[in-house]
């Protein structure tokens, strides 16, 4: 009798195991759990919207969840209504972020920054071009510093639709770098891209720092001159284009844009997360997307996003300090 329960027991203590490691195993399996969200903080139609309405559709198509997949439009404060209700959210929601979680937080107008998410992955970046008027007369970006250096006055420089975005970073960080006086520099700020655009096709503005796609057009039907791009590398289509690099300015400034979820997620929903958006990526609906929206690919896992946002933070402190708007 005794021989026979000591088996029970023991029987009983490994089926228990057995159970546990079961429901262990489904619980990682069951991730997600219920309705998967992919935040856009805006509203639809612009470049984040655009970015959540990829993934939602490569995950459907590639059947990386067993969930329903809904984009989630929270415009308003610059992606702060968005990442508010991001912060309140399960694991099983996600959101577009960029660097204006970071310009943000340096200029005063969040108290959100990298540490209250969990970042998820970097997966494009636009590149940003300084473009000039015909009517200006003037051939390359060092050519502008020159004279902006000379005096910062020379020259209007135009930026939409507010100073402390990236076009406006990254002209400051290329001014900075050559030793122009950037608190003196005359900026002329535009509600929207094609108010900029227009301003800049009729000569009201000498250039205009903004993100290449929307120049690139103009630029190659000589309605435009680029003058410069932000990337460490000639960009296709544009080649004839010179890097702030190639003309001895040290300056590579991508408009990067990645996924991020709420704070404190489990190792196995971050490795989740992690690789469903490598496979986005690497799928080949996103390379088509990315390609018309002149995105370059700017991939970065889980792991190296932390990282380079970290970095990022760094360098948005120093921009905007050097920007005189903090």
């Amino acid at each position: 009798m005794k021989k026979w329960l000591v088996l029970i027991i023991v029987f009983s203590i490994v089926l228990a195991s057995c159970g546990k490691n079961n429901e262990s195993s489904a619980s990682k399996k069951q991730f997600p759990d219920e309705t998967v969200e992919i935040v856009a903080p805006a509203s639809p139609g612009g470049g984040w919207d655009t970015t959540a309405r990829a993934i939602q559709k490569i995950i459907l198509e590639e059947n990386l969840t067993k969930q329903n997949v809904n984009v989630i439009n929270k415009p308003g404060g610059g992606g702060e209504v968005g990442w508010q209700y991001l912060k309140s959210r399960s694991p099983n929601t996600i959101s577009i972020n960029s660097s204006l979680l970071l310009s943000n937080n340096e200029l005063g107008l969040s108290d959100l920054n990298t540490d209250d998410f969990t970042p998820i992955a970097i997966l494009a970046t636009e590149w940003i071009s300084l473009t000039a008027s015909n009517k200006s007369n003037l051939n390359s970006g060092k050519e502008v510093m020159e004279k902006l250096k000379k005096d910062p006055k020379s020259l209007t420089i135009g930026v939409a639709p507010g100073l402390g975005n990236n076009d406006h970073l990254a002209f400051v960080q290329a001014a900075k770098e050559y030793g122009v006086d950037v608190e003196n520099i005359d900026f002329l700020v535009y509600k929207s891209g094609g108010d900029l655009q227009t301003a800049l096709l009729g000569g009201h503005v000498d250039v205009a720092s903004t993100a290449v796609s929307e120049v690139k057009e103009q630029h190659q039907t000589g309605k435009l001159k680029m003058l410069a791009v932000t990337s460490d590398k000639p960009i296709e289509g544009i080649e004839d284009v010179p890097t702030w690099e190639d003309q001895g300015i040290n300056v590579v400034f991508p408009h990067w844009r990645g996924v991020m979820g709420p704070k404190d997620m489990t190792p196995e929903q971050r490795e989740y997360w992690d690789t469903t958006m490598e496979k986005v990526v690497k799928s080949k609906r996103w390379q088509e997307i990315r390609k018309n929206n002149d995105w370059e690919n700017f991939y970065k896992d889980s792991e190296e996003s932390e990282k380079f946002l970290k970095a990022q933070r760094k360098k948005y402190n120093k921009l905007v300090n050097d920007s005189g708007l903090k």
